[in-house]
């Protein structure tokens, strides 16, 4: 095959995702069923932060108040709640967890050491102990 076509066919088999730049805190998008919050793209929320989904839960029902159910993609919560209030939520665990406070970049991990946790920057190698939840 010549490098045009070779090129042409690559282009139709790769798999673009949009839903998430390199580092960008998407969202929450749901709804209220009765006195309780549904936020249905909680999976997608919670893979563009990188970080494990039960860590992330535990994090928004301290801060929310509220106890939390998930079910598949869907993160249920005990009480009403404005989207704005989860978001910022969202965004102080992506400040908290997730962002270096040296650099400003997503590349870290969170690390267990002797019973205290670490944000490891995987970028200017720095280590920071955080907050454990």
């Amino acid at each position: 095959m010549e490098y045009e076509a070779l090129l042409n066919e690559a282009y139709e088999n790769v798999e673009v995702s949009e839903e998430c730049c390199r580092f960008e805190v998407l969202k929450v998008k749901g709804h209220h069923e009765g006195t309780k919050t549904v936020v249905s793209n909680f999976a997608q929320v919670v893979a563009c932060l990188r970080r494990n989904p039960d860590h992330v839960i535990k994090f928004l029902t301290k801060e929310l108040a509220s106890s939390s159910e998930m079910k598949g993609d869907r993160l249920i919560l005990s009480r009403k709640l404005a989207s704005k209030d989860v978001n910022d939520k969202i965004e102080r665990y992506a400040n908290l967890f997730v962002l270096c406070p040296k650099c400003k970049k997503p590349d870290t991990e969170l690390d267990n050491d002797k019973g205290k946790a670490f944000l490891r920057c995987l970028a200017c190698g720095e280590k920071y102990e955080v907050h454990k939840i």
